[in-house]
């Protein structure tokens, strides 16, 4: 309810700007679109301009005036569905939950999952993924793929072994390592193995089993550092 309430606010925040744009002779769908995209930046944006553009041109008249009030609502509605769009298909910005990821990502990182890149491609082993949880699938997790179908997959004593040739865990800290034994078993069709860096404290395959591909949603591709830069995630 609150973000049905939050939306039509901002319809009728791009509304008023619609209407103060046409009577500066400003592109009013331009300014009405960039203030449902982007809120408060694209307010504050306009409120500037707003100060330095004087009223020019006649009066709108009633019809019109209505008419870029309304602006709003259908502009609004294209945002959404792009928005919506754009999460599902290309990318979003998730934050981390707990440290079964760490060092790599600890808990409350901000990380950009690029949902297109297993578009083509699959999966591939060293890789960091956004993943529905199998059990649940409406929980998502981020884990390390560690084997992919094809692969013969062993754990002895926290060791990962891939085809029989030890895996050298470049990423798991000295005191984040398992003892745990797992396997031998082939990683079957349509599936990948996947782990979290914090071997000794992390739910992942070796307690619920393999994921199937089409619940890996994406590649987390880049971490939100200091400054508001973005660092490769390896």
């Amino acid at each position: 309810m609150l973000t049905f309430l939050y939306s039509v606010l901002w319809w009728i925040v791009a509304g008023w700007v619609a209407f103060e744009a046409a009577r500066r002779q400003r592109s009013w769908l331009g300014w009405a679109f960039l203030v449902c995209a982007t809120t408060f930046i694209g307010l504050l944006i306009w409120l500037l301009v707003r100060r330095l553009s004087p009223v020019t041109g006649p009066a709108l008249g009633r019809k019109r005036t209505v008419l870029l009030g309304l602006a709003g609502v259908p502009i609004g509605a294209v945002v959404l569905v792009v928005s919506s769009w754009s999460v599902t298909f290309v990318g979003q910005v998730a934050r981390i939950e707990g440290q079964a990821m760490a060092p790599t990502l600890e808990n409350e990182a901000r990380v950009l999952v690029n949902k297109m890149a297993y578009l083509t491609t699959r999966p591939a082993r060293g890789e960091v993924v956004m993943l529905r949880y199998p059990i649940n699938p409406d929980k998502l997790f981020v884990k390390r793929v560690v084997a992919i179908a094809g692969d013969r997959l062993r754990i002895q004593d926290g060791r990962v072994f891939i085809n029989d040739v030890p895996r050298l865990d470049t990423e798991v800290a000295p005191d984040s390592r398992s003892h745990d034994d797992w396997g031998p078993q082939v990683i079957p069709e349509g599936y990948c193995f996947v782990m979290g860096d914090r071997r000794n404290n992390s739910s992942d395959s070796r307690h619920w089993g393999m994921v199937p591909e089409k619940y890996v949603l994406g590649r987390v591709a880049y971490r939100l550092t200091g400054a508001r830069r973005f660092t490769a995630v390896h």
